[in-house]
């Protein structure tokens, strides 16, 4: 029996957050390989716009059918695939979805933060807050993974995942523009990721569904975008730090001075502080990688 469509409610959307974000377009496709990697490229061919005959058009657009007219433009865009069949987390991971039992959408948008380090993390607590509003049910794991607070996931001994946030930038003429995507598994899912566990939202809430999802995280992420622009992470620290999953928990990471320690919180920047026996070592985001050690391997 074939599922009925889902209803997005895109231009009910669209009107909530333009006061925000004029000229925001809210776009939703079927299928397409990645929405961070569309938006992207979107913004890419903006820069290759050409003047002939006084019209101008876009040379070349590897996703622009995706976006019909604003294809070459650089207003802010969220893009929503009801199927992304190559998503991409950190370091070039895959992230797994199947229509809608995840939500999978990237937000574009122009953005000129004084700082950009411990974006990911402020996004992060906000999808938490927003989702969980008591706080006893999703955590945050440094640097962009959400997690269901619990103890039954092998291998781990604070949860399981819930998704992740992949944060990208590109010059677009004399501004940049953030592209910031996000992945939450919202029902049960068959996948082949049993690292880190599996989690969804129909846990916390069995009437839940993806656009309910995205229509209850827009504006707040919208909202925190506009804040972190203005105030860096300083003014989300203590809220991640009530968040902050790997505070506390021996970790492994792939950073030469920190490969083993135990997690002490973040820096005011957003990094990672581990502490080991030679000190507490900052670990920062980039190509860096963290993993829980199984219980009792505490190394300090």
């Amino acid at each position: 029996m074939t599922e009925p469509p889902l209803d997005w409610g895109a231009e009910a959307l669209r009107r909530q957050l333009a006061p925000l974000l004029p000229g925001l377009s809210v776009e939703v496709v079927a299928q397409i390989a990645s929405t961070n990697s569309a938006l992207l490229e979107r913004a890419r061919s903006a820069s290759d716009v050409a003047e002939e005959s006084g019209a101008a058009r876009v040379r070349r657009s590897v996703e622009s059918a995706a976006f019909g007219r604003r294809s070459g433009d650089l207003r802010p865009c969220l893009l929503v695939a009801e199927h992304q069949i190559q998503g991409r987390g950190r370091q070039g991971r895959s992230w797994q979805s199947a229509p809608a039992a995840s939500l999978t959408f990237s937000l574009a948008l122009p953005l000129a933060p004084q700082d950009w380090s411990g974006l990911s993390l402020a996004v992060g607590v906000t999808l938490a807050e927003t989702l969980d509003p008591d706080g006893s049910n999703i955590g945050v794991k440094w640097p962009n993974d959400l997690w269901v607070v619990d103890a039954t996931a092998p291998r781990s001994r604070v949860g399981r995942k819930l998704g992740g946030i992949l944060i990208e930038t590109v010059a677009a003429g004399a501004q940049r523009l953030a592209v910031i995507g996000i992945g939450l598994n919202v029902l049960p899912l068959v996948t082949t990721e049993t690292s880190s566990g599996f989690a969804c939202l129909q846990e916390l809430d069995a009437e839940t569904s993806a656009p309910q999802v995205l229509a209850r995280v827009a504006r707040p992420l919208v909202e925190a975008l506009q804040r972190f622009e203005g105030e860096g992470f300083a003014d989300f620290a203590s809220r991640f730090a009530a968040r902050d999953l790997l505070r506390g928990q021996a970790v492994r990471t792939s950073q030469a001075d920190a490969a083993e320690g135990v997690a002490v919180g973040v820096a005011p920047s957003g990094a990672l502080l581990v502490r080991t026996p030679d000190g507490v070592v900052q670990v920062s985001s980039g190509e860096v990688s963290v993993r829980l050690d199984a219980p009792g391997e505490a190394p300090c």
